[in-house]
């Protein structure tokens, strides 16, 4: 695809770790065929010195999808970037907003908000290499550095180097002291603080990311801003983003039932167990799939049949049809 046939950012699901590999990004591809989708954080580290297949690979239909990258170093940033372009990424992202002490070890994720001519410098980095979009997502600021003036002046900062779209986590990093998973939960939401961004930098694309589980959220959100990505609630609840393409992108196919997703996905299932005889288990795509159901009546026996650990051995993905049996699925 090219820049100018990709469709708008207006919806969007959030890089998560350990849950959007590709399989993931497939199946919820199935739902909704204009949302961009992100990749798992990708470390330099892991593409300058480890198995660049394995990290880059991805399905052609997930497009548009965006690479996302974790590093503090220009020259890395520059060289996983272009790889990315090579690989046929759509756009790479650069985390500035991740808080786990792992990744602050390494020097980036979110304490890089603390050094914003250093994220100046990534971003000029990778731009110069590469010819899809350069973005920056991150968080609204760290620890106690709690001014609308602290994120205002990383944003101008990073604009400088040509950075044109900010995905904004309207939360706080706590860089000590709370896990990743308070990180999401404790530091309140100042979504006046993405806002007040856009309005200050109206020239740039403003994605707001944080909390949001529901459409009539996401309208909200849209009167304000450019874009809303969602994170958990896309992972728990997938079908929410069957409205997304008729609601947000005015196209009219029609949305697919659940049963029509699950049946979808068992070629691709019955390919990607054939291509990876031995190494790639069944359990490995539906994991991301037990949200399917969510609020159905029989959710439970839905997810119930997909855990099972006998009938996942069988490496029969049939084994979707067998779970949806266990309700009564809506036309």
């Amino acid at each position: 695809m090219t820049s100018t046939s990709l469709p708008s950012r207006r919806l969007s699901v959030a890089p998560m770790m350990d849950w959007t590999d590709r399989h993931c990004r497939k199946f919820h591809r199935e739902i909704t065929r204009h949302t961009w989708l992100y990749t798992e954080m990708v470390t330099t580290g892991a593409l300058v010195y480890g198995d660049v297949e394995r990290h880059l690979r991805f399905n052609e239909e997930e497009h548009p999808v965006a690479l996302q990258l974790g590093g503090s170093d220009p020259k890395d940033l520059a060289t996983s970037a272009k790889l990315g372009e090579q690989w046929g990424y759509d756009e790479v992202n650069l985390n500035c907003g991740c808080p786990s002490e792992r990744v602050q070890k390494g020097a980036f994720g979110a304490c890089l908000m603390a050094e914003p001519q250093l994220v100046a410098d990534c971003v000029k980095a990778m731009r110069d290499v590469v010819d899809i979009d350069v973005t920056v997502k991150h968080r609204i600021g760290i620890d106690d550095s709690e001014s609308y003036d602290f994120v205002r002046d990383f944003v101008g900062t990073v604009a400088d180097a040509g950075c044109k779209t900010f995905i904004v986590h309207a939360r706080n990093a706590i860089l000590k002291g709370l896990s990743p998973k308070e990180n999401r939960e404790v530091p309140p939401l100042k979504y006046d603080y993405a806002y007040r961004l856009k309005r200050d930098f109206p020239q740039f694309e403003f994605i707001i990311n944080g909390g949001i589980k529901t459409l009539d959220e996401i309208d909200l959100h849209l009167q304000h801003l450019d874009g809303v990505m969602l994170g958990r609630e896309a992972y728990h609840n997938p079908y929410v983003m069957a409205q997304f393409d008729q609601r947000y992108y005015g196209d009219d196919a029609p949305v697919k039932t659940r049963e029509q997703v699950l049946e979808a996905m068992i070629p691709y299932i019955s390919a990607q167990l054939e291509k990876e005889a031995g190494r790639l288990k069944l359990n490995s795509v539906t994991r991301h799939m037990l949200g399917l159901m969510q609020n159905l009546p029989g959710a439970r026996g839905f997810r119930q049949t997909l855990s099972d650990s006998k009938k996942l051995a069988s490496g029969d993905p049939r084994l979707l049809l067998e779970a949806a049996a266990r309700l009564s699925l809506p036309a």
